[in-house]
């Protein structure tokens, strides 16, 4: 099938591009808030790796060619979390970090064995109904300080825990 999307890269050419430079992510954390704005619950999502290992992850995916950072947010939560999320895009797209995922374990706490990345992440308050799609296998809605905890972060490879605590510091969330 003739893949007719600009900014699609074949498999091939994406296997070819990671190998020599960074790629461009957005991340999301999506949160649950009060009327008074502060975070109640923290959504993470279950996926089922390559290697068929099961781990709780945050909404990621690949900026495309030619696509503003705030489309790619929307394109990716509602790629994971469904059409009826209804999530609510800062007007400020000033991310709370950026974080920089190597395929070398220990440059940085972020690691991605198939490239160098760099990734835009941002607290992406949701209001709707969230129905995990695509390779996701349930989103499970956890209080700050349940996502904070140790049994939670040892199931965030790959420098998502670490991210995870980012945000909800970024938040007021002491870690």
């Amino acid at each position: 099938m003739t893949e007719t999307t600009p900014g699609w890269l074949t498999s091939d050419d994406l296997e070819q591009a990671r190998a020599r430079m960074p790629i461009l992510y957005v991340e999301a954390v999506p949160v649950r808030v009060d009327d008074s704005g502060e975070v109640t619950s923290v959504g993470l999502l279950l996926r089922i790796g390559s290697d068929g290992t099961v781990s709780r992850t945050l909404v990621s995916g690949r900026v495309l060619h030619h696509e503003r950072v705030r489309d790619a947010l929307l394109r990716h939560l509602e790629k994971d979390l469904g059409p009826m999320a209804l999530p609510r895009i800062p007007s400020s797209l000033q991310p709370f970090t950026v974080a920089e995922y190597f395929p070398t374990q220990g440059v940085t706490p972020y690691h991605d064995p198939r490239q160098h990345a760099v990734s835009l992440a941002y607290v992406v308050p949701v209001t709707g109904d969230c129905r995990p799609r695509q390779d996701a296998l349930d989103l499970v809605w956890f209080s700050p300080q349940d996502a904070l905890s140790l049994a939670v972060q040892s199931e965030m490879p790959g420098g998502h825990g670490v991210l995870l605590k980012q945000a909800l510091a970024h938040v007021g969330y002491a870690v």
